[in-house]
């Protein structure tokens, strides 16, 4: 199976080849064709992780093909002792965003940041429990947002989304919340001290 990912944003190049792995024949080979180191040094971390075997070559001045295997064992089954485990991975994980930006820095580099965070959460088998959005943050669930559909995909996962409602309306966004709904500080407050851990990018 073959990804082109050449000018895909991170992490668009690993959450392809995941999707690609996990339909792949035990020992079929993913070759990933991508134009920057970081993103084929990306790609060997997964098959890192995964106990893959991979090869990783620089084909031009700016492009890597990464062949990554695929298991020749098959996935095994969750026994019923697991389930429990399983099914709790994400439940206590709060994700709390301040800022339409991740990091200090560049404010353009941090939406893109921010936007892949956000995409990255969307993709993870086991999501958090919570999301909240205050400050410059409750942009992030507003009209125009480049992360509604992530946000809109997590809360169809029954993910909880609490905005800010003093942000909504210091910002002048009452009326362009486009997901999750409206919350208060208690609310905000409440959540975060009962979280089991809170992610805050």
């Amino acid at each position: 199976m073959k990804i082109d990912a050449r000018g895909k944003q991170c992490p668009l190049p690993v959450i392809e080849t995941k999707d690609a792995l996990k339909l792949a024949a035990p020992g079929e080979v993913i070759e990933v064709t991508v134009d920057n180191e970081i993103a084929a040094q990306n790609l060997r971390k997964l098959a890192e992780q995964k106990s893959l075997s991979y090869k990783s070559e620089k084909i031009g001045d700016r492009e890597f093909l990464v062949k990554i295997s695929a298991s020749d064992s098959p996935i095994s089954e969750a026994t019923e002792e697991d389930a429990p485990n399983l099914c709790c991975l994400g439940q206590g994980t709060v994700i709390a965003i301040s800022s339409e930006t991740m990091g200090t820095g560049d404010d353009t580099l941090g939406k893109l940041l921010m936007k892949g965070f956000l995409f990255a959460i969307s993709k993870q088998e086991n999501p958090p429990a919570s999301i909240l959005l205050y400050n410059g943050g409750a942009k992030l669930s507003c009209e125009g947002s480049e992360s509604l559909e992530d946000l809109k995909s997590l809360e169809a996962r029954d993910v909880t989304i609490f905005t800010c409602g003093t942000c909504l309306n210091y910002y002048g966004l009452s009326e362009k919340l486009a997901v999750g709904s409206v919350s208060n500080m208690y609310d905000i407050v409440e959540t975060l001290t009962k979280a089991s851990l809170v992610v805050r990018p």
